[in-house]
């Protein structure tokens, strides 16, 4: 194997940098010999799925590192891996919201050992773990999405508020993720616990639950049945409210950032601790945090605000009016990431019985 690494490390260095670069990003032809010797890298995906296999191609074409992915729920992903102990079947994770990556990092699951370079084009430190643990590709608000047709039909105002989805003429209308599957719901539930204090806002989460319908397997799956009208009201990141409108031609969806308090997720890149390929793992860190990849986000369908200063960010987000500046100043990353497994055992034993049999999957 050194003699193949060796060998690999001597034709990179006749080559250049320009062989592993593009327009934009030049990669270490070291650290490109090392993953390319390995020859093989296992992607855990949390973003949607089109995304991520486009990704994975487009690191695949560039380097020739065969890759495997598999698309799993935010909150699927640390069960698996807690569960093999030390010995991961993925080396990195990919998207996603990045609550549950600091709860794996909090349990040692994560890798730091590496500093990826292309970090530094990061816009701010908010989108990094300050221990080095995850590096941020993306960012989302957090918001409603409406069937306008169907709200038209019943008579009903759009909610504009948090409190708004607890009146009583929205009861069976509202879609959201589960607790157990998905990171959207436990940033909503971090989100309330801080703007209301903790006990208030596990009420309010409690009555929220008498009004919602489904709660859906990914965070994303509301967005998907509001165009079709089976889903009415639905909770979730107002990026994928706009792949229903621009890609599945889905006009009558409105999008709504709540007037009172939003937040917004961090998507994520990271290594697993005891990753079997662990260069390759490296390089798609660097490769995750390069326009050639933050990029491909809009090409497939998704849209949200990229985090890069030297990657181009799309239009759409500016064009349905969506802005950073709605995001709550106030949110308190570094508390929600302590408190995050906490919370969502309290939010489960504050709404107790209602929780057996109540959260049904798409």
């Amino acid at each position: 194997m050194k003699k193949i690494l060796s060998v690999l490390l001597a034709a990179i260095f006749v080559l250049g940098c320009v062989s592993f670069a593009s327009a934009d990003t030049e990669f270490d032809p070291e650290l490109v010999a090392a993953a390319k010797a390995e020859g093989k890298l296992v992607v855990y995906g949390s973003c949607e799925e089109l995304y991520m296999k486009a990704a994975c191609n487009q690191f695949e074409k560039m380097f020739g590192i065969k890759v495997e992915s598999q698309r799993l729920s935010t909150n699927q992903v640390p069960t698996k891996i807690e569960e093999e102990n030390g010995k991961p079947s993925a080396d990195v994770w990919f998207g996603g919201t990045n609550n549950p990556y600091d709860s794996l990092a909090a349990k040692g699951f994560l890798d730091n050992s590496y500093v990826p370079k292309n970090a530094e084009h990061l816009l701010s430190d908010l989108y990094k773990d300050p221990n080095g643990y995850w590096y941020g590709i993306y960012t989302g608000i957090l918001g409603f999405m409406v069937n306008k047709d169907e709200l038209k039909r019943l008579n009903l105002e759009a909610p504009q508020t948090w409190d708004d989805l607890l009146k009583p003429e929205y009861s069976g209308l509202i879609w959201f993720s589960n607790y157990m599957t998905a990171g959207t719901p436990l940033l909503v539930a971090n989100l309330m616990l801080q703007y209301k204090g903790h006990d208030d806002g596990l009420k309010y989460l409690v009555e929220l639950d008498k009004n919602v319908k489904i709660y859906t397997k990914s965070g994303s799956g509301p967005s998907k049945n509001v165009g079709t009208g089976e889903c009415v009201i639905g909770i979730g990141f107002l990026h994928d409210g706009i792949t229903q409108i621009l890609n599945n031609g889905y006009d009558n969806v409105g999008l709504i950032v709540p007037s009172d308090v939003t937040a917004c997720e961090i998507g994520p890149v990271a290594i697993f601790k005891g990753a079997e390929h662990l260069n390759a793992a490296r390089l798609f860190v660097e490769f995750a945090l390069s326009p050639e990849c933050v990029e491909l986000a809009a090409q497939n369908e998704s849209y949200q605000f990229l985090v890069l200063d030297n990657a181009k960010q799309h239009e759409a987000a500016t064009q349905f009016g969506l802005s950073l500046d709605a995001v709550w100043d106030g949110y308190d990353f570094i508390k929600a990431a302590a408190e995050s497994d906490q919370n969502r055992i309290d939010v489960m034993n504050a709404l107790g019985d209602a929780a057996d049999g109540r959260f049904k999957t798409e």
